[in-house]
């Protein structure tokens, strides 16, 4: 992205747990003499973390930018001097407006770590047209909410590509199945349970997005049958799972040909026994009835603060793992995703790379408005990632 703007671009959010993981990622792998500024609302509490980039020997050491999520003018003068502004401030449907409308209006880029989908949506209804006309591309989820299910499935299909010898020209399937062992942070705490606080409100705002891109996007796209049910070859008992990931995945098939004319996507959660599955469910049912309690919710909210995340021993220890299974016709591939500490080591490698993707790499993005990280990025997205470390492999078929 060619321009004249002071910072190639912005990191809002470096003085909590994921920003600054962010930070000083950038700040070890940006390009030497790139432009590039941390921003938050705490001048002080930036310095520490400039401070601590520079005692880490860090390539590029970043500016300071002060700015407050609920000052519009000060996220204006930050978006109209950065080319791409990076935000970890959750949850978004609280913080996160504001950033993506200056970024709309002044035609920079944006990407964010969201999972909520009620924020994903008002931002589709709100803000897609003006984006587009600005040239800016607002990028959501680009962490682990959702790329690894998102550039996955574009693999397989090329995986899937490669075996039939040409376009996929009939019926497409992908099943994707996530296994993990890691700890979340308290901003996605608070961020979940901000979601399953507005069960209707999450309802209203989809319905809305989704009249506004059936007739910009017109291919089909949706979901296998989401029932409970046990994979033989896997040994996992497979859950549906109601997060952002599969809206993020036919998103991206409806705007990208390489998904064939009619295609469909289940997204599972992988466990191996039926009684841990049984306990899991029941405690994800029993935090989203408390979640529509208001006073439960906030305290709730308060057992874990944003801010705080596991341990670098916590971290190091972590994984996740997607396998992927795609049909087509007569043909049939297995593939992976797999990766280190996915709700942070790895999110802060996904959400710096694809933000210097919209910063530093030509000809990108390939689509603006509200997009998903495969709609701005489509192969370069996967490029991306695997310098990043991520692993995807083809497994058999």
């Amino acid at each position: 992205m060619a321009s004249d703007r002071k910072y190639k671009l912005t990191l809002l959010g470096a003085t909590g747990f994921t920003g600054g993981l962010c930070a000083e990622y950038l700040a070890r792998t940006l390009p030497a003499n790139t432009s590039w500024a941390i921003a938050g609302r705490n001048r002080d509490k930036l310095d520490d973390v400039r401070q601590r980039l520079d005692d880490a020997a860090a390539v590029t050491l970043p500016d300071i930018i002060v700015t407050n999520t609920e000052d519009p003018p000060s996220l204006t003068d930050m978006a109209s001097v950065s080319d791409v502004v990076v935000t970890t401030v959750g949850p978004y449907i609280v913080h996160g407006e504001g950033v993506a409308r200056a970024c709309a209006e002044q035609g920079s880029h944006y990407c964010d770590l969201t999972g909520e989908p009620e924020f994903v949506n008002h931002l589709i209804t709100r803000y897609h047209e003006l984006a587009r006309e600005n040239g800016s591309a607002l990028v959501n989820s680009c962490g682990f909410d959702s790329i690894p299910h998102d550039a996955g499935v574009l693999y397989t299909l090329r995986v899937l590509e490669e075996k039939h010898g040409g376009a996929l020209d009939g019926p497409v399937s992908v099943e994707g199945v996530l296994t993990f062992d890691a700890a979340f942070s308290g901003g996605t705490w608070q961020s979940a349970l901000t979601a399953m606080g507005r069960p209707r409100e999450n309802r209203e705002a989809l319905r809305r997005a989704q009249m506004l891109l059936r007739h910009q996007y017109p291919r089909k796209a949706g979901s296998l049958p989401m029932r409970i049910r046990h994979d033989k070859s896997q040994g996992l008992w497979l859950c549906p799972m109601p997060t952002i990931d599969p809206l993020v995945v036919q998103r991206s098939a409806r705007a990208v040909e390489a998904y064939g004319p009619d295609f469909r996507y289940g997204h599972y959660l992988g466990v191996r026994n039926l009684p841990r599955l049984a306990a899991g469910a029941a405690s994800v049912g029993g935090l989203v009835l408390a979640a529509q309690l208001g006073p439960v919710r906030r305290w709730l909210m308060q057992t874990r603060a944003a801010g705080q995340g596991p341990s670098k021993d916590k971290r190091e220890r972590s994984w996740f793992r997607v396998r992927f299974r795609g049909i087509h016709g007569d043909d049939e591939v297995l593939c992976e995703v797999s990766g280190g500490d996915p709700g942070y080591t790895e999110t802060a490698r996904m959400l710096s790379e694809t933000a210097m993707a919209l910063a530093l790499d030509d000809e990108l993005p390939l689509r603006t408005g509200v997009v998903t990280p495969v709609m701005a990025l489509e192969d370069r997205l996967i490029e991306r990632m695997q310098k990043a470390g991520l692993v995807f492999r083809r497994l058999e078929g």
